[in-house]
């Protein structure tokens, strides 16, 4: 399954990712309420992997063990904050030796965009544990490389004129980028808008909204229009790299990553009212009882409804704050289905439908209302582990399938489909004799990797988490608290409301798991580097 059709040439690829989109906000995923039609026609035509799960639950880790096939302990890019190895081998990058065209368009998140929160983290950090970044110690590694090589993606670099990428980031040849989400976010996207007579800086944010949900700023209509907004920047430069790319001999890889539906919650006109909060229901847990979950997700609950200083973090929420963000949110996954929709459109006008895979995922959940809680980061419930994931194959008959598969999987199934040579140090399984059928699974277990250099109360800094999942359960380890595991019983408990870790009635079902927890987590020891001799 290395080539497409079409002469023996080998298949383009077309990767769509959102960011922030938990599984079961799609159509094809079985949502009542939400509208993805075109999604759920790629899906229709696809393999569809409803336990698709992350192998970190954030942004930067995640995105970048989906480009090297390894998890974040052994990429490096542990959380947030820390710049991918521009160095790494990558799958883009082979396929880029190999004698691929790579183009990638929309958010990246490889580097550090520059956001004024990120100096307040700095800060917070520093006062966590001043040797993470004192300027008194060094890292245990450190590079000497020309000044400015992890300010590509900052935004403030971008705003003071158009700063073209390296003709070899992380693989890519070309790129056109979004950095940061929302309504307003910089990179070339801004340079576009203002070519079109739209000035984001000026339409975007809460400040600038039409309206403003009062329970929470990171709710409202934007005033910036549809034929502006960074969906719309997304589809148009995917659409450009298509049709120039398909005129080439070369095959090509096309990366295509929406910043929605990704918090603030700012659709725009047409979309802020397609859906009515009233219509949404309330989450499997919603009001669960907590009494046996973790000290600080207890702590959250006791705040139920004032959300967190720093924008990004978890909180807990009411009734009508959920409601009121999942109706917006919904209207960011239609528009965004929609530009979908149009890329989607452009492969079949230049006849590349039978010579392209096709895949679809999401960097990460989001809580959205499950367990009374919002948004991510301190937890491992399904909500922000599971992803939406499909893959379509020329020539492969669609079928869903529950096997056990993680982000980390991408990279060497791509490279497979492609019949691109891999690297040393892949940790990911191909999933290719699933898409065959040849196999109901390529794993038993799998293990989700988390690390914060903050905290939260209850939950002191900085944290380890680490998550082994299997069909029948998953264990939470929180390393280095007190009273912080966390234990679920799958098949008696899909939606993960009792926490079995202290019931003695499953103390065997607690050793296995945590063996299997050291037997996985020792299967990602770091295999990256050639030895050369071992006298």
């Amino acid at each position: 399954m290395s080539q497409a059709s079409g002469a023996g040439r080998r298949p383009n690829v077309v990767v769509f990712i959102a960011d922030q989109l938990r599984a079961d906000h799609l159509g094809f995923a079985g949502n009542p309420v939400v509208k993805t039609p075109h999604l759920d026609r790629l899906a229709a035509a696809s393999v569809v992997f409803t336990e698709a799960t992350v192998a970190n639950p954030t942004c930067m880790p995640n995105r970048a063990s989906l480009l090297t096939g390894r998890w974040p302990s052994a990429h490096g890019t542990r959380c947030n904050g820390i710049t991918m190895d521009p160095n790494a081998s990558t799958m883009v990058r082979n396929m880029a030796l190999d004698g691929y065209n790579t183009a990638a368009v929309g958010k990246l998140h490889h580097q550090n965009m520059g956001w004024p929160f990120e100096d307040d983290q700095r800060a917070e950090i520093e006062a966590t544990d001043p040797l993470l970044l004192s300027l008194n110690h060094r890292d245990a590694a450190e590079f000497d490389r020309e000044p400015g090589w992890d300010r590509w993606e900052n935004r403030s670099d971008h705003e003071a004129g158009f700063l073209r990428l390296p003709k070899d980031y992380y693989g890519y040849q070309h790129v056109d980028l979004v950095v940061g989400h929302g309504d307003n976010p910089g990179g070339h996207y801004r340079h576009w808008a203002a070519g079109r007579g739209w000035d984001p800086r000026r339409l975007g944010g809460a400040g600038n909204a039409v309206t403003v949900y009062p329970g929470w700023e990171q709710v409202y209509e934007t005033a910036v229009p549809v034929e502006a907004h960074p969906s719309s920047y997304v589809a148009d430069k995917a659409i450009e790299r298509i049709e120039a790319l398909a005129g080439e001999d070369e095959p090509f890889f096309l990366f295509v990553s929406f910043p929605d539906p990704h918090h603030p919650f700012s659709p725009p006109a047409g979309y802020a009212d397609l859906y009515s909060p009233e219509d949404i229901p309330l989450p499997a847990g919603f009001h669960q009882d907590h009494s046996k979950s973790p000290e600080h997700i207890r702590a959250l609950i006791d705040h139920r409804g004032t959300p967190g200083s720093d924008s990004t973090m978890t909180w807990s929420v009411t009734e009508d704050q959920y409601r009121h963000a999942a109706a917006a949110q919904y209207g960011l996954i239609t528009l965004m289905d929609e530009q979908i929709g149009r890329v989607l459109g452009a492969l079949s006008a230049q006849g590349l439908d039978d010579d392209t895979v096709v895949l679809f995922t999401s960097d990460h959940g989001d809580l959205l209302g499950d367990h009374g809680l919002m948004l991510k980061h301190f937890t491992h419930y399904r909500a922000v582990t599971n992803v939406p994931l499909t893959i379509r194959v020329p020539g492969t008959a669609p079928r869903s399938t529950a096997a056990l598969v993680s982000t980390a999987d991408l990279a060497p199934t791509l490279l497979e489909l492609t019949g691109t040579a891999a690297f040393r140090g892949l940790q990911g399984q191909s999933l290719v004799p699933l898409l065959e059928g040849s196999v109901d699974a390529v794993r038993e277990a799998l293990i989700i990797e988390e690390d914060q250099p903050f905290g939260l109360p209850g939950l002191p800094a900085p944290v380890r988490i680490r998550s082994v999942l299997t069909r029948r359960a998953r264990l939470t380890r929180y390393f280095g608290t007190a009273a912080a595991t966390e234990l679920y019983d799958l098949l008696s408990d899909p939606d993960e409301l009792d926490n079995l870790a202290d019931d003695t009635g499953h103390a065997q079902l607690l050793g296995q798991l945590t063996e299997l927890m050291l037997e996985e987590t020792m299967a990602l020891g770091v295999m990256g580097t050639r030895p050369t001799a071992s006298a």
